[in-house]
């Protein structure tokens, strides 16, 4: 039997492919204007990033969240809890703007710039959470 603590570890992997993935389509298709398909790719990578961001934040919060540390350890473990915070608000705002620009057909004005920054913001800070996360488990042997 898996032991429950490992859910997270094995679902913050996607999230940050797909999102990671979909930003970089979505800045290859402001170069080619041309090719609407990878704007679309970027949507659709971006719902499925959000998605999967919010079972790997839940699967921290209320199933890994639980370990007690103490020093150096407790202090990276808040500074990843907080930027994943901060990068889940980030895509969930992101991914809703866009949704909405999407179904209103304003996809292709000035507005889809404010989506793509907190696109970008969020995978500054995915990319930060993960960093952090990858400290607690090889320096301190956190879920190991």
């Amino acid at each position: 039997m898996i032991p429950v603590t490992h859910f997270h570890p094995s679902s913050v992997h996607f999230p940050i492919a797909l999102i990671a993935v979909g930003f970089l389509f979505d800045f290859v298709s402001l170069l080619y204007k041309k090719e609407p398909c990878l704007s679309k790719v970027g949507y659709y990578l971006q719902i499925l990033g959000m998605l999967g961001a919010i079972v790997a934040w839940g699967t921290g919060y209320f199933i890994a969240g639980t370990t007690h540390m103490e020093g150096e350890a407790m202090q990276v473990k808040e500074q990843h809890e907080l930027f994943a915070t901060i990068a889940l608000v980030a895509i969930i705002i992101a991914t809703i703007a866009r949704i909405i620009l999407v179904y209103q057909k304003t996809e292709n004005t000035f507005y889809k710039y404010i989506p793509f920054g907190l696109s970008f913001l969020s995978v500054i800070f995915i990319l930060m959470t993960g960093f952090l996360g990858g400290k607690l488990v090889i320096d301190f042997m956190i879920g190991i």
